[in-house]
């Protein structure tokens, strides 16, 4: 096929574009062609990209297809699974041939990525029987099409250009889903100044809901971490041909058991790349300090699995030093790769699998203690072996003493620094020792300390590992949100003398601050808490407290509903070695444990009774890692909304001493409460359960410090800024103080107040609706926007003064706030309907709502859900009329001003509008009448549809259900309902189009945001 040789230019005499996208998309191409790209002007549609690929598959396979051969593999490989796809492109296929003899093929060189072709297409367009779609640039590598680069102009949102692809892709027929498009592995949205990319993915991976969760956006970055976001030097850096293969071979990650794509951010490609030259080139240790939370398992992972196929590797270990952070990484490493590591449940199986030739077990995931023991002569298990006169472990490993053999530690700072770290060093002289952590050991924070010829010093981890082959800090991860920032509390009783530094409050005292600070802490329970306290009886202590006084809030006030309480630290070993291997991390315990060992055990038994009657389970001491699997499992299912999982099933707040303060990952985990003295990385590990990233509702990690510990914070910052200096960390490190915040809130206000002056309104939530065209609501939506982001970072400080909520209340007073959110969540209903209606080549006039990205996330109460407003509206209807505290416009506002209801708030509203004051109907009664008000309701709509399109009312009514039931539009079943018309083909499709016009709104609010498969059809 023949193919441009000169760059991509202007055709001559082409008018000058009114469309900047042209221009990005001229010089784009002409910079690939730059970096040996083959420009291909001639493939514009699917025919000629199929006939490319074919070509290409031929050559690289060494095979003439038939054209009847060449129809059957398309069948074959092009599937709407995006994940499917994805595998086929790195796998050897079987294809059997018309003469039945079998073809193993490849899409593309997997052996060698910078061998294969790299094409460039622009504007080609895919028509198929319900869409037609244009994509601005696609990279072909061996004539698949890989990568699809979207133009935008300047100042789109790049989740907004995400969501447009979003869009593309719900379409039914589309491109990729039945076509060669299938293949796409990366998208890269640029408008020139700004270049992002991300993952392909299913839809369940990949769309924008009211929770907005969907897979993460990246920037490029060098390693050093300085943003590369200009598109040619992206280009020149991300999209060399070389590169780019290696980035979807190495560096995307196939995750087996969510059938995702996931891939790896900048700077853990840099740091595999570090582990890999250094094992290469055998150039000794090293350690790489990436911050908690930034995906270290996921690093490691990636380390492994390069390993396993380097035939220099005798076998690679990932370490770790706890129980349980074995079987969250075993876990994990076989989330990434099914079946990737078998559990090694003794230090016997460990060893055999060390002994093993099978290539499954060339990558093994082992606690430190299992490999220390296997290594100690002087171990009971291998006195015992001695005894017996079999071979020690030590004497069956002899034979590996010579391999090379890599470790990597997981969290290197911790007990990596005993005596099996260095057993591992002399037992294996050229094994290479790689390690991971989130908070290094420097010479300020090291506590043990090394002897050598009667000079002391201190152990770091620069000593252990030699050097530091990459870093990627807490500073840089919160500058690029993969983090949040901290709000610290240092809490101050009111009217008594404050604490001195370090020293702690009475136990009453910090419960009674908690119980009034939790529900704004954790966003009306929305999320949950960690209370770190000193020591085992202090936890004792707490757990007793906490049911006390509870007991006694709830009997002087009947609607105040407790708060669920856990308690977890281990119980003495007492030889049991998998506590003992828990304890190896856990210094405070362990030593509580020695002293009334027994009196330990006995109040733990009282919690664990406790815990049982609460959440209906059976857990007990003797097989304590149930409990605590079930304690996290608990803190985790805070994620699921309490319509579906009830509060009832949740955890609070969990009380602890060392346990979960390291290596324990939540979103729905937000504060931390602290009553413990912490310094350097246990401080900086401690405040970083609360700061994983979630959505607008997750502003920050929230601590509430009850023991003035600034000075240790500060000192931790400093410890742990990176490149930045102390100051400039704490900046970065910490949220504004209440003031700042409260000035930024009222300088919004004011803003969107000359706003609506300059369209001749009142800044009043009623005036919205009279702002003229998609222009003047667009302005609306983003000064409204920043408005209630600054609430609802405001709404989550623990340390507001009386003082302050006055004057928040001043900028904006409650009634307001709710009838702005109201006319949001209206006006911004309306526009996202128009942006779903404006195709791709729309005219530019017309799509002036196409670049708001919308935040219905800020709009959704916990607190507020369908059973509380039910009891509103049940309490309305006992008041006597004139003396209610919610009149009915308070009742409906309220409802209007929360994104849950977005759909159903009308029918509410209407249910409200009929009820009488003083009617006095419970709350069942008031479920019961609204579920029949609905009934009717939607009966009627149907009835009158039924009526309009000729069809009996009965056979629309089963329609309807049979999709709600299902979730599934059925065409079959439309077909069937519109039989009994007797119309032609042509007069049938026009009659169903209509039918399903009038159809479409009913479906949608029904389904309350749930997705009904095959209906976007007939979205138009």
């Amino acid at each position: 096929m023949p193919s441009s040789k000169f760059t991509y230019a202007l055709p001559s005499g082409a008018p000058s574009p009114v469309v900047r996208e042209e221009h990005i998309e001229y010089g784009f191409i002409g910079k690939l062609q730059n970096l040996k790209y083959e420009y291909r002007a001639d493939i514009r549609d699917r025919a000629s990209l199929e006939r490319n690929f074919r070509e290409k598959f031929e050559a690289l396979n060494r095979v003439r297809l038939s054209d009847g051969e060449f129809a059957r593999l398309l069948d074959e490989i092009v599937t709407p699974d995006v994940f499917t796809a994805a595998r086929t492109l790195r796998s050897i296929n079987a294809f059997t041939r018309e003469d039945g003899t079998p073809l193993n093929y490849t899409l593309v060189n997997i052996k060698d990525w910078c061998k294969n072709t790299f094409e460039v297409v622009n504007q080609l367009r895919i028509n198929t029987d319900n869409s037609h779609h244009r994509y601005d640039v696609l990279i072909l590598i061996n004539g698949v099409p890989c990568v699809q680069i979207e133009l935008k102009t300047l100042g789109i949102n790049p989740r907004r250009a995400m969501e447009q692809i979003v869009d593309y892709k719900n379409d039914p027929g589309n491109g990729y889903t039945k076509t060669l498009l299938c293949f796409l592995q990366l998208f890269i949205v640029t408008n020139r100044g700004s270049t992002y990319y991300f993952a392909n993915n299913n839809a369940r991976h990949f769309s924008f809901n009211a929770d907005e969760r969907f897979l993460p956006i990246y920037q490029f970055a060098d390693e050093a971490n300085n943003k590369i976001t200009q598109l040619d030097e992206f280009a020149d850096k991300f999209l060399v041909k070389c590169t780019l293969g290696q980035t979807i071979s190495r560096y995307m990650v196939l995750v087996a058991s969510e059938q995702k794509l996931l891939m790896m951010r900048p700077y853990q490609v840099y740091a595999v790349k570090q582990i890999v030259n250094c094992i290469h080139q055998n150039c000794g240790n090293g350690y790489i300090w990436h911050t908690t939370g930034s995906g270290k398992t996921l690093t490691s992972f990636k380390a492994s699995t390069l390993l396993k196929d380097n035939p220099d590797i005798e076998k690679c270990l990932f370490v770790v030093d706890r129980k349980d952070l074995d079987r969250q990484t075993r876990e994990e490493f076989n989330k990434f790769q099914e079946g990737c590591v078998e559990e090694n449940t003794n230090t016997g199986a460990l060893v055999r699998r060390l002994l093993s030739d099978d290539y499954a077990d060339k990558v093994i995931v082992t606690t430190i203690q299992k490999l220390g023991l296997a290594l100690d002569e002087n171990s009971k298990r291998n006195k015992q072996r001695k005894k017996n006169d079999q071979l020690t472990y030590k004497e069956q490993l002899e034979p590996l003493r010579d391999k090379r053999i890599v470790f990597i530690f997981d969290e290197c700072h911790r007990s990596q620094f005993g005596d099996n770290h260095k057993a591992i060093k002399e037992f294996f002289p050229k094994a290479q020792l790689f390690g991971f952590t989130g908070t290094p050991i420097f010479e300020d924070n090291a506590s043990r300390v090394k002897v050598e010829d009667q000079q002391a010093s201190y152990q770091t981890t620069v000593e252990l590992f030699q050097k530091q082959l990459h870093a990627y800090t807490i500073t840089h991860a919160i500058e690029d949100a993969n983090v949040l920032r901290f709000h610290v509390d240092y809490f101050k009783p009111e009217g008594k003398k404050p604490p001195k530094p370090g020293e702690g409050l009475a136990k009453r005292a910090v419960i009674e601050a908690i119980l009034a600070k939790h529900d704004i802490a954790t966003g009306q329970r929305r999320f949950n808490a960690i209370l770190a306290t000193a020591s085992i009886n202090d936890a004792i202590e707490y757990h007793k407290l906490f049911a006390e006084l509870q007991q006694a809030k709830q009997a002087a006030d009947p609607a105040f509903v407790p708060l669920n309480i856990a308690c977890v630290f281990s119980p003495p070993a007492e030889g049991d070695a998998d506590v003992k291997q828990i304890q190896d991390d856990l210094p405070t315990e362990k030593k509580d444990n020695e002293v009334d060992p027994e009196g330990k055990k006995d109040a733990l038994k009282a919690i664990l009774a406790s815990y049982n009657t609460r959440f209906g389970t059976n857990h007990t001491v003797s097989e304590f890692d149930l409990y605590y699997q079930d304690v996290q499992k608990r803190i985790k299912d805070q994620q699921w909304p309490n319509a579906d999982h009830p509060h009832a099933q949740k955890i609070d707040i969990t009380i602890v001493v060392d346990m979960l303060l390291t290596g324990f990952d939540s979103k729905y985990l937000n504060t931390l409460y602290v009553d413990k003295n912490l310094k350097h990385h246990g401080l900086i590990q401690a405040f970083s359960r609360t700061n994983r990233v979630l959505n607008g509702t997750k502003p920050y990690g929230n601590i509430l410090d009850f023991r003035q510990q600034r000075d240790a914070v500060d000192a931790a910052i400093a410890l742990f800024s990176g490149e930045k200096s102390a100051e400039q960390a704490r900046e970065i490190w910490l949220v504004d103080k209440p003031p700042v915040v409260i000035k930024k809130l009222e300088d919004a206000v004011q803003k969107l107040d000359a706003y609506m002056k300059s369209q001749g309104l009142n800044c009043t939530p009623s005036a919205v609706i009279n702002l003229k065209g998609d222009a003047a609501k667009t302005v609306f939506i983003e000064c409204f926007k920043e408005v209630q982001r600054l609430k609802t970072q405001l709404d989550q400080y623990t340390d507001l003064t009386a003082e302050h909520k006055r004057a928040i209340e001043q900028i904006l007073p409650r009634e307001n706030l709710q009838g702005f959110r109201g006319a949001y969540l209206d006006t911004a209903q309306r526009l996202k309907s128009q942006q779903a209606q404006q195709g791709k080549d729309a005219d530019a006039s017309a799509v002036i709502a196409d670049q708001l990205d919308f935040e219905f996330v800020l709009f959704a109460s916990d607190v507020i859900d369908y059973d509380y407003i039910m009891g509103l509206i049940s309490r309305f209807s006992q008041q006597t009329p004139g003396k209610q505290k919610m009149s009915r416009e308070q009742l409906i506002g309220l409802i209007a001003a929360d994104a849950k209801f977005m759909n159903e708030r009308d029918d509410i509203a209407a249910y409200i509008s009929k009820l009488k004051a003083g009617e006095g109907l419970s709350e069942k009664a008031i479920h019961d009448g609204y579920t029949r008000f609905k009934a009717e309701k939607v009966a009627q709509e149907l009835a009158t549809i039924a009526r309009k399109h000729g069809l009996a009312t009965a056979a629309l009514q089963s329609f309807v259900d049979g999709i709600l039931e299902r979730m599934i539009f059925d065409g079959e079943q439309l077909s069937d309902l519109m039989a009994p018309l007797e119309l032609g083909w042509k007069a049938r499709t026009q009659a169903e189009l209509a039918l399903m016009a009038d159809l479409l709104p009913l479906l949608i609010k029904r389904a309350q945001g749930r997705d009904i498969s095959g209906l976007s059809a007939y979205e138009q």
